[in-house]
């Protein structure tokens, strides 16, 4: 009877251990589940859809922070990092979609535009290393050995989670160039006397043995101001035509606010408050308070050195700036002079100049300054205020000024539909630059 009563006990123990496995493996089990990054709403831009997705940087090799262009049968790559803060190991997966000059998804199918298979995983990562923020990096050199891009034209590369792609990480535009198209321009003072000290002209000259009828259908120019896609312009009716010569040089067009220098602040070293820094205090993160910003709408034009809006990861604090890099809590604060109506935002490449409630400053009432605070990656940074006004525009000039010498870049880009296709391909790109420090 003891022994009956000895073994009955130890059964019931064994099954109340094996059940209480089990549902501890069920919820492990469902607690991976509910892990797993949310699913999203694709959006054609540049964007990171999870807060914990930082330090987005997409690349061509040896040209940090330029315009990814890849040239259409060539040995470049395109390098991709960023961070995930969640600071574990997930399985990313990319692919490639063709969209139009203006960011519409293209009717171009993916055996048009895709050599390959479109999906392909990502597969570098590295943790990072003695970092009060834990985090985990990944990079991808595109194209890779079984994706790569045959159509010329805008793409979107696409990141996400476990091959679903509705379980969206990051997006990023990119351009693949058959370079078809020879672009000439020159920068000068605008005519009309108003804007001779404010604005910069450019005028342009395209040269193609590509057969233009009507360049009015058949082509688009498009122009950027430092990379911005919130700063651009587009022309489809030139000036002049002639053979295989078309000009752009209306007093009218592409007549682009010459703003001021970037504001910078160099974020190297948590240990040492460097240029643009006031303090630096260590806690569970690094806190670091940016000296106060002047209002400088009505000042004169002052040449500093600037970097046209781009940012760089560095660290002066120890060697390998991707996995030994910090992350800190940065407060900018902007001094205003004048009355105003609408939202403050503090842009750069390093946020790819998103007007998002994550980029809004907010009023301090006792301190009297326009306040944000974001968490950064140790590195070098340009940066600069806009305000959008109640009816949406954007004022890139309102904090800054705007002035003829400033120095900047613009990117010249040329798209052709070609006879009998739907699809917009780029034939043309160059760059120049207006330089206050030659």
């Amino acid at each position: 009877m003891k022994i009956h009563q000895v073994l009955k006990q130890a059964f019931l123990f064994f099954l109340v251990c094996s059940t209480t496995a089990v549902l501890a493996q069920k919820k492990k089990k469902e607690k991976k589940e509910f892990e797993r990054s949310p699913r999203q709403e694709l959006v054609y831009s540049n964007k990171a859809y999870l807060p914990s997705i930082k330090t987005v940087q997409f690349y061509p090799t040896g040209k940090e922070n330029k315009l990814p262009i890849y040239v259409l049968g060539s040995n470049d790559l395109l390098l991709l990092s960023f961070d995930d803060l969640r600071a574990d190991i997930r399985n990313f997966y990319f692919s490639i979609e063709h969209c139009n000059q203006d960011w519409t998804p293209s009717r171009a199918s993916v055996l048009d535009y895709v050599d390959g298979f479109n999906e392909d995983r990502l597969e570098q990562f590295t943790a990072s290393k003695g970092t009060l923020q834990p985090y985990t990096n990944y990079s991808l050199s595109f194209p890779s050995q079984y994706l790569k891009p045959k159509l010329a034209g805008n793409y979107l590369l696409k990141v996400y989670e476990d091959a679903d792609k509705e379980r969206l990480i990051l997006t990023r535009r990119f351009y693949v160039l058959n370079n078809l198209v020879n672009i000439s321009s020159n920068i000068q003072s605008p005519l009309q006397v108003a804007n001779r000290l404010k604005n910069q002209k450019l005028n342009v000259t395209l040269k193609t043995g590509l057969t233009i009828n009507n360049p009015q259908r058949d082509l688009t120019l498009l122009v950027k101001q430092n990379q911005r896609d919130d700063y651009q312009m587009v022309l489809q009716t030139p000036s002049f035509f002639s053979g295989n010569e078309i000009k752009y040089s209306n007093a009218e067009t592409l007549d682009f606010k010459g703003n001021n220098e970037f504001r910078f602040v160099d974020l190297r070293s948590f240990r040492l408050a460097a240029e643009g820094v006031q303090k630096i205090k260590i806690d569970s993160l690094a806190e670091v308070k940016v000296l106060t910003d002047e209002d400088k709408y009505d000042q004169t034009y002052a040449a500093t050195f600037d970097e046209n809006g781009r940012f760089f990861i560095r660290n002066r604090d120890l060697e390998d700036q991707n996995t030994e890099g910090d992350y800190a809590h940065v407060t900018f604060s902007l001094k205003n002079k004048r009355d105003f109506k609408g939202k403050v935002y503090i842009v750069g490449g390093f946020n790819d100049y998103q007007r998002s409630v994550e980029n809004q400053l907010t009023y301090n009432v006792e301190d009297k300054l326009w306040q944000i605070t974001l968490k950064l990656k140790q590195g070098l940074y340009d940066y600069e205020y806009v305000l959008e006004d109640e009816s949406g525009k954007i004022q890139t000039d309102f904090f800054s000024g705007t002035h003829f010498q400033t120095g900047n870049d613009y990117q010249l880009m040329i798209y052709t539909r070609r006879l009998g296709t739907y699809w917009d391909e780029l034939v043309g790109f160059a760059e120049n630059s207006i330089n206050n420090r030659q």
